[in-house]
């Protein structure tokens, strides 16, 4: 069902924020957002009206900030601002990152600080609830002065240059879609070109698709952990709610929490009790920790990303006391860096699941059958299932390296410090997608062990997720080729099934 959200206020949630990448949300200016619109440019029009020297408004940019510009030339000036700046390169955004940054970009603007026309917004408005989003290359953005290049390819069609795609991520040109959505070519005037370049919404909405991912493979971890658990017959004591309160770190707290709700009422636990095993691995022993400690990167990333969602970044602020302020609100640090952490910390998921396919796989440490084969020799079983999620995270580790320590001078050296924030959220974004498919891996490595393991029920957590994998993808008896299968359960994390399904039998998981 089509959902409309009001512009230019703070969002309620994340939720409302992410409910902008959807094919069927439309906007509007909330109430107040209008009359905010139209002060901010009555500021710039009085200064253009006193002659005032304004940078953006009638001067050049970067290095060229010192060039006047005469008032004839405003609107060519703006004109050329955004084509000049469209010189993105590499694959365009998925067509649901571009709409995010499309609405985020509109709604920055329609918060009234940045001298734009009511007339610009509206336009963009129309195009964007006609379902048609700007083609955006991905690369060519340093993360400061805004995400410059990007989001001149953003701002092309409104122009009725570059390129947009539909819903079903077909391409039209800019002039086209002015057509489709029944909109005249917009004519830039002073500012304007400026302020559609201006801000870190290319890389807020590449970090909000992965943080959004991310979330859910923070309790699908979890659920992957306690279900090798169950097939290896390992402990449960670790996960003692008292181990976890004399080291109070949340993220810890949680991750246990989680997996003693998804062991509740396990035979297989009760099956073990009195064995003389002393200690698991730590890849399952320490999953509160390392679990833990990739939560609580995802609730710091969390906040960064809803603070930028409605931060205005753009240069120079419009202000309602008609203070025209040139700053830096434009440069993406704190992004990049929370971008970086979620990297790291869910590289780290990665990296433990890795090993825990290793003790699933691996006859000396399990106790099941070699690669989890019914005939090992003949057959491979999971051998390279191991192999491909050992390639992926040993891949994150290279992605991990942080992007937010690497500044490069642009601009003739004005521009001398950059933060990265598009390469800092593009590497979080493959690292996410890297160790969904990691975990995809253990998961169907997991119920296999189930299934070659004695007939005992487990915990009502993990017969929830076995049921939904096994509704999807068959036991193993006999090779057969793995690759549609660890993609079948990479989609059902992605899209939330498991997690959901797993959610209806326990109960909500902390994330």
């Amino acid at each position: 069902m089509p959902r409309t959200l009001s512009v230019g206020d703070p969002f309620d949630d994340l939720a409302s924020v992410l409910a902008l990448r959807e094919p069927d949300t439309r906007i509007r200016l909330a109430g107040a957002a209008r009359a905010r619109v139209r002060a901010s440019r009555a500021v710039i029009e009085r200064a253009i009206a006193s002659g005032a020297t304004v940078y953006g408004v009638n001067t050049g940019f970067g290095k060229l900030a010192n060039v006047s510009i005469p008032r004839e030339q405003t609107e060519r000036l703006q004109r050329n601002l955004i084509l000049s700046h469209a010189t993105g390169v590499g694959e365009l955004l998925p067509v649901p990152t571009a709409r995010l940054a499309f609405g985020l970009r509109i709604h920055n603007l329609a918060r009234g600080y940045s001298g734009v026309r009511p007339e610009l917004l509206d336009a963009a408005i129309a195009l964007y609830n006609a379902g048609l989003t700007p083609a955006i290359p991905s690369q060519g953005s340093v993360g400061a002065s805004g995400d410059l290049a990007p989001l001149a390819h953003m701002a092309l069609p409104l122009l009725g240059e570059g390129e947009v795609l539909d819903d079903a991520g077909r391409r039209l040109s800019g002039r086209r879609a002015l057509e489709v959505a029944g909109i005249a070519p917009v004519r830039l005037t002073a500012k304007e070109g400026l302020a559609l370049i201006n801000g870190t919404q290319v890389m807020t909405a590449i970090g909000l698709m992965a943080f959004a991912h991310a979330e859910l493979l923070s309790k699908a971890a979890d659920i992957a952990c306690a279900t090798t658990i169950e097939a290896l017959r390992a402990s449960a004591r670790p996960f003692r709610k008292g181990v976890h309160e004399v080291r109070p770190h949340r993220g810890q707290e949680r991750t246990a929490a989680n997996v003693r709700r998804l062991l509740v009422g396990s035979e297989i636990l009760r099956s073990h009790a009195h064995c003389g095993k002393v200690q698991d691995a730590y890849s399952m022993r320490c999953a509160p920790q390392v679990h833990g400690a990739a939560k609580d990167a995802l609730a710091f990333a969390r906040e960064v990303l809803r603070v930028e969602a409605d931060a205005v970044t753009d240069n120079p602020l419009v202000f309602p006391d008609g203070e025209v302020v040139s700053a830096g609100n434009f440069h993406g640090q704190p992004v990049s860096q929370a971008m970086d952490f979620l990297a790291i910390g869910v590289a780290t998921l990665a990296n433990i699941s890795e090993r825990r396919i290793e003790n699933l796989v691996n006859p000396d440490i399990s106790g099941l059958p070699p690669f989890l084969a019914h005939e090992p020799g003949l057959e491979s079983g999971f051998m390279i299932p191991q192999v491909v999620a050992a390639a992926l995270a040993s891949e994150n580790k290279s992605l991990a390296h942080p992007a937010s320590v690497d500044t490069i001078p642009t601009s003739a050296n004005r521009e001398d410090h950059v933060s990265m924030g598009v390469t800092a959220a593009r590497h979080a974004a493959m690292v996410v997608d890297n160790t969904s498919r990691v975990l995809a891996i253990e998961l169907l490595t997991a119920c296999q062990g189930l299934d070659v393991g004695e007939p005992l029920r487990p915990g009502k957590g993990v017969a929830a997720a076995h049921a939904v994998v096994r509704r999807r993808v068959a036991p193993l008896r006999g090779d057969r080729i793995l690759a549609p299968d660890i993609a079948a359960i990479d989609a059902m994390l992605r899209d939330g099934t498991l997690v959901g399904a797993v959610e209806r039998a326990v109960g909500k998981l902390h994330a």
